[in-house]
């Protein structure tokens, strides 16, 4: 065995313990990723069991409803319409709330999955935003608000405007938005939804006149299973899905989404939908179809 000076000696015992200090750092970083990585972990699987348990309500409670004012529709007296006709407005509304639930839903698991992709076709922009007005006046009038629609688009076919996108993806885009705009507006308000465009893109806002969003739930609004605040006037209040699937299709469609809002006074949300390139031969959205159709496809 070769004997060490002192200084050798002295040398060696100070890299082993620079090299050990080295070591521990490294697994006290380690060890901090670590928790860090528990703590995320636990924090997504608690948000997660906090959607299961809302977006359970949003599926039972309507099917309930549902049930329940059938039953009490076969039991109303031939003479009574009136009642039969009250009955049959809150089935609809209800299970209008329910298929707008599940086609967030399904759309959402496609998301995770990585199986969305742009459908294009020649769409008929008009048609599609004043159908999708319709399908919500039943619920506007319900909570007294009227829907206002700005279409200004002078060039090319001007009212029958046709534009190269995902008409499925546009309707769940603006349907959220929409929805979302009734949700948390005042009564006896108005939502303005405006709609304009030049060569390259498709530019559609949706006002609302209600509780508006905080900046600090501005920046993390479009998150899937995001918690935000747990006031009576927090935006996205149960499973806030609408939100993050409204951001992540106008990912796909290469579009763009911003907010302004203030907290009292409303929100505006501004979407940008570049045109896309390609377009297979056909046209979609003329107007007659019904929202969420049987035979509308799943994306």
């Amino acid at each position: 065995m070769t004997k060490l000076s002192d200084r050798q000696l002295l040398k060696e015992i100070r890299e082993r313990l620079q090299e050990r200090k080295k070591n521990e750092q490294e697994i006290k970083l380690l060890t901090q990723e670590l928790q860090d990585v528990t703590k995320r972990f636990k924090e997504s699987e608690a948000l997660k069991s906090h959607f299961i348990s809302n977006i359970s309500n949003e599926i039972v409670n309507p099917f309930t409803s549902i049930l329940g004012l059938s039953k009490s529709i076969l039991s109303v007296e031939k003479n009574d319409w009136k009642k039969v006709v009250s009955m049959v407005a809150l089935i609809h509304s209800e299970a209008f709330n329910l298929d707008f639930q599940l086609k967030n839903i399904f759309v959402a698991a496609k998301i995770e999955a990585g199986e969305v992709v742009p459908n294009i076709a020649k769409v008929n922009i008009r048609n599609i935003v004043q159908t999708l007005t319709d399908s919500f006046h039943l619920i506007a009038r319900k909570m007294g608000i009227n829907i206002v629609f700005n279409y200004d688009i002078e060039y090319g076919f001007g009212k029958n405007f046709y534009f190269k996108t995902d008409s499925e993806k546009v309707k769940l885009i603006l349907s959220n938005m929409l929805n979302n705009a009734l949700k948390y507006s005042f009564k006896d308000s108005k939502v303005i939804i405006s709609v304009t465009a030049d060569e390259e893109a498709l530019y559609i806002s949706v006002q609302d006149f209600g509780t508006g969003i905080s900046e600090k739930n501005q920046k993390i609004i479009f998150e899937r299973f995001k918690r935000l605040d747990s006031g009576i006037n927090s935006i996205n209040r149960g499973h806030g899905l609408g939100l993050s699937i409204t951001k992540a299709l106008l990912d796909v469609l290469g579009g763009t989404i911003e907010i302004d809002s203030k907290k009292g006074e409303g929100s505006t949300f501004r979407i940008t939908i570049p045109e896309a390139k390609n377009v297979v031969d056909g046209f979609s959205g003329e107007g007659n179809d019904i929202f969420f159709d049987d035979d509308d496809e799943i994306f």
